[in-house]
């Protein structure tokens, strides 16, 4: 009987708050994080120096383009191949950093994240009962699995890539202003506009996904709801509406999901297309100035690497701090189940096992079936079983009343029955002897003392109860252990043990089969399938395990040898159908094996269906299905209205140096033939 409503939230279990949303604390949230992760301070460290020497080795690995392309332009080959051996053994030490600090963090968020859980669990024992009743199971759970892989990602993967790229993109903007400053601007001026590009597409993509994840919460909530509420929908008739809000939920997650993977998906054309067009700029200019001398073909080389290079870390770190976000706020839906209030136990007397001769009670340690309650003054009040409520007033809103002025009482022996409709107050009543509840006013007494007095453990171990929804856990009846409590027999000291119950089993054959999974028809000229599952649940294997198909207008029988199956092993036999006319379709599946007596069984399942000429109507084409729309592809108008500007500018340039070169030329050959002149006269 439930006497509270669960409060319940937009979109069920899996709903809006599952999807990207930022955090609300992200200082605090942060820093609880970084008191897990500090724990492993000693590997962070190595982390911290393998990730510098990796970001700066492949940064550094790239200016060794340099001088070997002036090795390879001056034929210095011997000064070329130390080069490359540099260059290879910097390769070699940032390759074996990067592995290192994956390895060592992926440790650390396993450790961190297994902690976090522990903590996590641990906590939900401690929290009271009203907590659950405010607080889906789903949303809980999804606190152990999508935050914590969010959470997980982040300390093994994001947080590193983050760092790694940071350090890289500044090594690397150093190394281009030390190449040339002025080739820098140009640089400069297109990460501008990658920047504008990630926050003006970054910002919509946010937004679409978060209308994405709530559209998708909606619809899991719809479908857990619709699933669970099977039978009032048929009892009311209501499949027709189901089926059309479900439609209608569809179409928006429909729609949202397509315009955010519009956005996802022209984050990195437009990065590609920005960063190709700042290298062929770069390559223009850099090339006249290497032309002019400015620049020797090693630093050109070099230079332009590193141009392709600048645009990589931009990139990485804009997809990564969507991750880190979600991460942080995956963690402070974790850290505000932590931080929940614990129940409450003020409560001070306790049971206590005694010794009774005759009104006289002794607490023992010993099994004498007489307990007691022990007040903090250590007096003993013998466990009877008399419970008394007196004008109890108490609601699970303390706003909202569910019981006013109760008062009933319950001598020991007494045999007393709650009967009342759904929802009158009658699991609520049991629920407050236990104190799963405690009352606003009024008492309820045990044995004349006030339950909130007693310490909740010992109030509910002198209790039995039986709930009314029945759960079962995990494992089987052969997992019950007995703890054992005695007194030695040559010591004379209180002992203690655990045993496991020991149930003798002896299980006959079990091999069971499954339904057939058999189509409702068959075209004809196109091949079918009939699928037989089965299983041994038995203690013991079987063997010679074969299959058989037979029956008409199957196309050809089969047969399969399916060899031995051991205890708890299943699997299935598939059978292909080609019929060869159209009409009906009869069929035998035969399962013949040897138990492990080495007796024959055979086990049969028939089938039946039909055969359909193929038919092809277009009017059965789904007309609701739109049309696909032609996609926009290739560079924007602004990006060739650039490249040809560049180009112009290229052309002038060229055309200037070769006037200029011609010009000299005309001038010394002029005074050529001048000297030449003098030496005649």
């Amino acid at each position: 009987m439930a006497d509270s409503k669960k409060q319940v939230r937009p979109g069920g279990p899996h709903g809006r708050g599952h999807g990207y949303q930022r955090p609300q604390n992200l200082r605090g949230t942060v820093g609880k994080l970084l008191a897990y992760i500090g724990r492993y301070k000693a590997a962070l460290i190595v982390v911290a120096v393998c990730l510098v020497l990796s970001s700066v080795g492949s940064v550094a690995s790239s200016y060794f383009l340099k001088p070997a392309l002036n090795y390879i332009a001056a034929g210095n080959f011997t000064g070329l191949f130390w080069m490359l051996v540099a260059m290879g053994g910097v390769f070699l030490v940032s390759a074996g950093c990067s592995y290192a600090y994956s390895r060592i963090m992926v440790r650390i968020s396993q450790r961190t994240v297994a902690t976090l859980r522990q903590d996590l669990f641990n906590k939900l024992q401690t929290l009271p009962l009203r907590y659950f009743d405010t607080h889906q199971s789903g949303d809980l759970m999804s606190r152990f699995t999508n935050d914590m892989d969010t959470v997980s990602d982040m300390i093994g993967n994001s947080f590193a890539s983050v760092v790694s790229n940071l350090i890289t993109f500044v090594c690397t903007v150093f190394m281009l202003i030390y190449l040339n400053w002025a080739l820098t601007l140009i640089t400069f001026v297109f990460l501008g506009l990658m920047l504008l590009v990630v926050k003006s597409v970054g910002g919509r993509s946010r937004v679409s996904f978060q209308q994405q994840q709530a559209a998708l919460g909606s619809l899991n909530g719809y479908i857990e709801e619709m699933i669970e509420g099977q039978k009032v929908i048929k009892v009311f008739h209501h499949e027709q509406k189901t089926m059309d809000e479900f439609a209608a939920r569809n179409s928006a997650y429909r729609d949202a999901a397509a315009m955010a993977q519009t956005y996802a998906g022209s984050m990195m054309p437009a990065m590609g297309n920005l960063s190709r067009i700042n290298y062929a700029v770069t390559c223009c200019v850099g090339g006249l100035l290497s032309i002019s001398g400015v620049f020797d073909i090693g630093s050109l080389g070099a230079y332009l690497l590193y141009v392709k290079q600048v645009s990589q870390p931009v990139g990485q770190i804009s997809q990564q701090v969507n991750t880190l976000l979600a991460a942080v706020a995956g963690a402070e839906r974790i850290f505000a189940v932590m931080n929940a209030d614990p129940e409450t136990d003020e409560g001070r007397t306790t049971l206590v096992r005694v010794l009774k001769d005759g009104d006289s009670l002794t607490e023992t340690d010993r099994r004498t079936g007489h307990w007691a309650w022990k007040k903090p003054d250590g007096s003993l009040t013998e466990l009877r079983g008399d419970v008394r409520f007196d004008h109890v007033d108490f609601g699970y809103d303390p706003e909202k009343t569910v019981l006013h002025d109760v008062s009933l009482f319950a001598e020991p022996g007494q045999k007393i029955a709650f009967v009342g409709s759904t929802g009158a107050g009658k699991t609520t009543i049991t629920n407050l002897i236990n104190r799963f509840y405690d009352i606003q006013s009024g008492s309820v007494t045990y044995d004349g003392i006030d339950v909130r007095d007693i310490r909740k453990d010992s109030l509910r171990r002198s209790l039995g109860v039986v709930l009314q929804d029945t759960h079962l856990f995990t494992g089987t009846v052969a997992d019950i252990t007995v703890n054992l409590t005695g007194i030695g027999a040559i010591s004379g000291k209180a002992v203690t043990g655990t045993t496991s119950i020991s149930i003798p089993i002896s299980q006959p054959d079990r091999f069971e089969v499954g339904q057939l999974q058999v189509p409702s028809s068959v075209v004809l000229g196109e091949t079918a399938s009939v699928s037989l599952s089965y299983v041994n649940k038995g203690k013991n294997p079987i063997s010679n395990l074969e299959a058989r198909l037979s029956g008409t207008n199957l196309g050809a029988g089969g047969y399969q040898y399916l060899g031995n199956l051991n205890a708890g092993t299943e699997g299935s036999v598939d059978f292909d159908l080609t019929p060869d006319a159209a009409g009906a379709v009869t069929g035998t599946i035969t399962l013949s094996y040897e138990d492990a007596s080495g007796e024959a069984r055979t086990i049969t399942k028939d089938f039946s269906t039909t055969v359909e000429e193929m038919m092809y109507d277009p009017s059965i084409m789904d007309p609701t299905i739109d049309e696909m729309q032609p996609q926009t592809t290739g560079m924007p108008v602004w990006g060739w209205v650039l490249i040809v500007a560049c180009g112009a500018v290229v052309v002038v340039v060229v055309v200037v140096v070769i006037k200029r070169k011609k010009k000299k030329k005309a001038m010394a050959l002029a005074a050529l033939e001048a000297e030449d002149s003098d030496e005649d006269l």
